[in-house]
Protein backbone atom coordinates (compact mmCIF):
# COMPACT_ATOMS: atom_id res chain seq x y z
CA UNK A 1 0.00 0.00 0.00
CA UNK A 2 0.88 3.61 -1.03
CA UNK A 3 1.99 5.97 2.07
CA UNK A 4 2.38 8.54 -0.63
CA UNK A 5 1.06 9.10 -4.35
CA UNK A 6 1.56 12.13 -7.25
CA UNK A 7 -0.89 11.66 -9.76
CA UNK A 8 -0.05 13.94 -13.02
CA UNK A 9 1.25 16.64 -10.61
CA UNK A 10 2.68 19.40 -12.29
CA UNK A 11 3.86 22.82 -10.80
CA UNK A 12 3.94 26.37 -12.24
CA UNK A 13 6.50 29.09 -11.42
CA UNK A 14 4.70 32.07 -12.50
CA UNK A 15 6.18 35.89 -11.66
CA UNK A 16 5.64 39.05 -13.72
CA UNK A 17 8.72 38.61 -16.33
CA UNK A 18 8.65 34.35 -16.49
CA UNK A 19 6.38 31.06 -16.23
CA UNK A 20 8.72 27.88 -15.48
CA UNK A 21 6.89 24.18 -15.49
CA UNK A 22 9.21 22.82 -12.61
CA UNK A 23 7.37 19.64 -12.71
CA UNK A 24 5.67 18.59 -16.14
CA UNK A 25 2.82 15.57 -15.19
CA UNK A 26 4.82 13.57 -12.36
CA UNK A 27 3.42 10.09 -11.52
CA UNK A 28 4.63 7.77 -8.63
CA UNK A 29 4.19 6.13 -5.42
CA UNK A 30 6.06 5.88 -2.68
CA UNK A 31 5.69 2.70 0.14
CA UNK A 32 6.39 2.32 3.70
CA UNK A 33 9.49 0.31 4.62
CA UNK A 34 11.54 1.24 1.48
CA UNK A 35 14.19 3.99 0.73
CA UNK A 36 13.90 5.84 -2.36
CA UNK A 37 16.47 8.18 -4.03
CA UNK A 38 15.05 11.35 -6.26
CA UNK A 39 17.89 12.28 -8.56
CA UNK A 40 18.54 14.85 -11.10
CA UNK A 41 20.65 17.96 -11.78
CA UNK A 42 19.89 21.36 -10.32
CA UNK A 43 16.82 22.70 -11.56
CA UNK A 44 15.40 19.10 -12.39
CA UNK A 45 12.94 19.54 -10.02
CA UNK A 46 13.75 17.50 -7.16
CA UNK A 47 13.32 20.10 -4.29
CA UNK A 48 9.55 21.58 -5.79
CA UNK A 49 8.69 18.26 -5.71
CA UNK A 50 10.08 16.95 -1.89
CA UNK A 51 8.45 20.68 -1.22
CA UNK A 52 4.87 19.65 -2.64
CA UNK A 53 4.94 16.02 -0.51
CA UNK A 54 6.17 18.53 2.55
CA UNK A 55 3.22 20.46 1.90
CA UNK A 56 5.19 23.73 1.42
CA UNK A 57 2.84 24.37 -1.23
CA UNK A 58 -0.05 22.49 -3.49
CA UNK A 59 0.68 21.37 -7.55
CA UNK A 60 -0.60 23.84 -10.15
CA UNK A 61 -2.74 21.01 -11.01
CA UNK A 62 -2.87 17.13 -10.33
CA UNK A 63 -3.03 15.92 -7.09
CA UNK A 64 0.02 14.94 -3.75
CA UNK A 65 -2.23 11.98 -1.73
CA UNK A 66 -0.92 11.01 1.66
CA UNK A 67 -2.48 8.10 2.70
CA UNK A 68 -4.87 8.53 -0.24
CA UNK A 69 -6.36 12.14 1.23
CA UNK A 70 -5.06 15.40 -1.13
CA UNK A 71 -3.24 17.65 0.29
CA UNK A 72 -5.25 20.39 -1.69
CA UNK A 73 -8.24 19.10 0.40
CA UNK A 74 -6.64 19.41 4.06
CA UNK A 75 -5.02 22.10 6.28
CA UNK A 76 -1.24 22.22 5.57
CA UNK A 77 -0.33 23.59 9.05
CA UNK A 78 -1.86 20.25 10.89
CA UNK A 79 -0.21 17.85 7.60
CA UNK A 80 3.23 19.37 8.08
CA UNK A 81 2.71 19.11 12.05
CA UNK A 82 1.39 15.62 11.75
CA UNK A 83 2.14 13.47 8.44
CA UNK A 84 5.73 14.41 7.32
CA UNK A 85 9.25 15.20 9.10
CA UNK A 86 11.60 17.03 6.71
CA UNK A 87 15.92 16.80 7.29
CA UNK A 88 17.51 19.16 5.65
CA UNK A 89 21.54 19.68 4.52
CA UNK A 90 22.07 22.22 7.28
CA UNK A 91 20.49 20.45 10.19
CA UNK A 92 18.72 23.79 11.18
CA UNK A 93 18.69 22.95 14.81
CA UNK A 94 17.69 25.60 17.42
CA UNK A 95 21.61 27.14 18.23
CA UNK A 96 20.33 28.56 21.55
CA UNK A 97 18.43 25.37 22.66
CA UNK A 98 20.25 22.12 24.01
CA UNK A 99 20.09 18.96 21.84
CA UNK A 100 17.06 17.22 24.04
CA UNK A 101 15.53 20.60 23.69
CA UNK A 102 15.26 20.41 20.20
CA UNK A 103 14.54 16.71 20.42
CA UNK A 104 12.03 17.54 22.42
CA UNK A 105 10.27 20.73 20.19
CA UNK A 106 8.07 19.11 18.46
CA UNK A 107 6.52 16.63 20.73
CA UNK A 108 5.56 19.48 22.90
CA UNK A 109 4.26 21.43 20.29
CA UNK A 110 2.00 18.04 19.68
CA UNK A 111 1.37 18.98 23.66
CA UNK A 112 3.40 15.93 24.95
CA UNK A 113 4.15 17.13 29.07
CA UNK A 114 8.09 17.90 29.91
CA UNK A 115 9.30 15.11 31.66
CA UNK A 116 7.64 12.28 29.15
CA UNK A 117 9.17 14.64 26.23
CA UNK A 118 12.63 14.65 27.55
CA UNK A 119 12.48 10.71 28.01
CA UNK A 120 11.58 9.99 24.54
CA UNK A 121 14.54 12.72 23.28
CA UNK A 122 17.07 10.32 25.37
CA UNK A 123 15.39 7.12 23.71
CA UNK A 124 15.81 9.02 20.36
CA UNK A 125 19.17 10.07 20.76
CA UNK A 126 20.08 6.71 21.54
CA UNK A 127 18.36 5.24 18.54
CA UNK A 128 20.52 7.43 16.36
CA UNK A 129 23.73 6.17 18.05
CA UNK A 130 24.44 8.98 20.45
CA UNK A 131 25.43 8.73 24.20
CA UNK A 132 23.14 10.54 26.94
CA UNK A 133 25.47 12.82 27.36
CA UNK A 134 24.83 14.86 23.87
CA UNK A 135 21.36 15.93 25.22
CA UNK A 136 22.83 18.60 27.40
CA UNK A 137 25.12 19.75 24.86
CA UNK A 138 24.01 22.60 22.18
CA UNK A 139 24.71 22.52 18.91
CA UNK A 140 27.57 24.23 17.71
CA UNK A 141 29.13 21.72 19.95
CA UNK A 142 28.88 18.89 17.93
CA UNK A 143 30.34 17.79 14.44
CA UNK A 144 28.40 17.94 11.47
CA UNK A 145 27.74 13.91 11.59
CA UNK A 146 26.26 14.73 15.08
CA UNK A 147 24.09 17.12 14.69
CA UNK A 148 22.65 15.29 11.32
CA UNK A 149 21.90 12.37 13.78
CA UNK A 150 19.97 15.17 15.97
CA UNK A 151 17.89 16.22 13.26
CA UNK A 152 17.17 12.96 12.58
CA UNK A 153 16.18 12.29 16.47
CA UNK A 154 13.96 15.42 15.76
CA UNK A 155 12.39 14.22 13.00
CA UNK A 156 11.46 11.04 14.77
CA UNK A 157 9.76 13.03 17.62
CA UNK A 158 7.56 13.99 14.95
CA UNK A 159 5.72 10.58 15.68
CA UNK A 160 4.90 10.53 11.78
CA UNK A 161 6.34 6.91 9.70
CA UNK A 162 7.19 9.25 6.38
CA UNK A 163 11.16 11.02 6.46
CA UNK A 164 11.37 13.60 3.61
CA UNK A 165 15.88 14.37 3.51
CA UNK A 166 17.09 17.03 1.51
CA UNK A 167 20.18 16.51 0.74
CA UNK A 168 21.43 15.08 4.57
CA UNK A 169 24.70 14.35 3.10
CA UNK A 170 25.68 16.87 1.58
CA UNK A 171 27.63 19.02 4.19
CA UNK A 172 29.35 15.54 5.46
CA UNK A 173 32.04 13.85 4.72
CA UNK A 174 32.19 10.30 3.02
CA UNK A 175 32.19 8.39 6.58
CA UNK A 176 29.55 10.46 8.45
CA UNK A 177 27.55 10.60 5.25
CA UNK A 178 27.64 6.66 4.81
CA UNK A 179 26.27 6.57 8.76
CA UNK A 180 23.79 9.10 7.93
CA UNK A 181 22.19 6.86 5.51
CA UNK A 182 22.77 3.36 7.45
CA UNK A 183 20.26 5.27 10.27
CA UNK A 184 17.79 6.17 7.66
CA UNK A 185 17.57 3.08 5.93
CA UNK A 186 17.67 1.42 9.22
CA UNK A 187 14.40 3.13 9.91
CA UNK A 188 13.05 2.43 6.84
CA UNK A 189 13.65 -1.54 6.77
CA UNK A 190 13.15 -2.32 10.58
CA UNK A 191 10.86 0.32 11.83
CA UNK A 192 8.66 0.81 8.72
CA UNK A 193 9.63 4.40 7.93
CA UNK A 194 9.01 5.68 3.99
CA UNK A 195 12.24 7.36 3.74
CA UNK A 196 12.45 9.59 0.39
CA UNK A 197 15.98 11.13 0.01
CA UNK A 198 16.67 14.25 -2.48
CA UNK A 199 20.24 13.73 -3.74
CA UNK A 200 23.10 14.30 -6.12
CA UNK A 201 25.01 11.32 -4.36
CA UNK A 202 25.34 8.24 -6.96
CA UNK A 203 26.14 6.36 -3.92
CA UNK A 204 22.51 6.85 -2.37
CA UNK A 205 21.26 6.52 -5.02
CA UNK A 206 22.94 2.74 -6.08
CA UNK A 207 21.61 1.78 -2.01
CA UNK A 208 18.46 2.85 -2.24
CA UNK A 209 15.73 0.16 -2.52
CA UNK A 210 14.66 2.65 -5.88
CA UNK A 211 15.65 5.20 -7.56
CA UNK A 212 13.67 8.11 -9.09
CA UNK A 213 15.61 10.49 -11.71
CA UNK A 214 14.01 13.27 -13.06
CA UNK A 215 15.43 16.33 -15.85
CA UNK A 216 13.47 18.92 -16.65
CA UNK A 217 10.31 18.11 -14.46
CA UNK A 218 10.02 15.00 -15.85
CA UNK A 219 10.76 11.12 -14.79
CA UNK A 220 13.20 9.85 -17.49
CA UNK A 221 13.28 5.88 -15.09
Amino acid sequence: MSVFELRDVKYVYQSQYQRVEALKGISCAFGAGRVYAVMGSSGSGKTTLLSLMAGLDVPTDGSVLCENVSTADIDLEKYRREKVAVIYQDFRLFPLLTVAENVMYPMELRGMKPAEAKKRAAELIGKVGLPDTTLDRFPAMLSGGEQQRVAIARALGMDTKVLLADEPTGNLDSENGDKIFSILQALAHEDGYCVVIVTHDPEIGQRADEMLRLHDGELIN
